[in-house]
């Protein structure tokens, strides 16, 4: 799947647990079944916080700062 056709939850400038409850309403809700989904946080703590919930819902996760405190997790269906 090429980037630009990946979907993008934004959750910069919130704060612990925003970013984890937005990221599973996006998988549980909004987009159940998404093949790939990229969160992009500012939140340190979120980098630990939501690869475990969307692991527990059958999703892969990596990370990658993405510029100086920001960064993006992809969530994949793990195979």
């Amino acid at each position: 799947m090429s980037d630009e056709a990946v979907p993008i939850l934004d959750v910069r400038g919130e704060i612990c647990p925003y970013p984890m409850l937005r990221t599973n309403r996006e998988l549980d809700e909004v987009r159940p079944g998404v093949p790939v989904l990229d969160v992009v946080t500012d939140h340190p703590p979120a980098l630990s916080t939501i690869p475990p919930e969307a692991m527990k819902r059958g999703y892969g996760c990596e990370i990658e700062e993405t510029a100086d405190g920001e960064w993006r997790i992809r969530i994949f269906k793990a195979e």
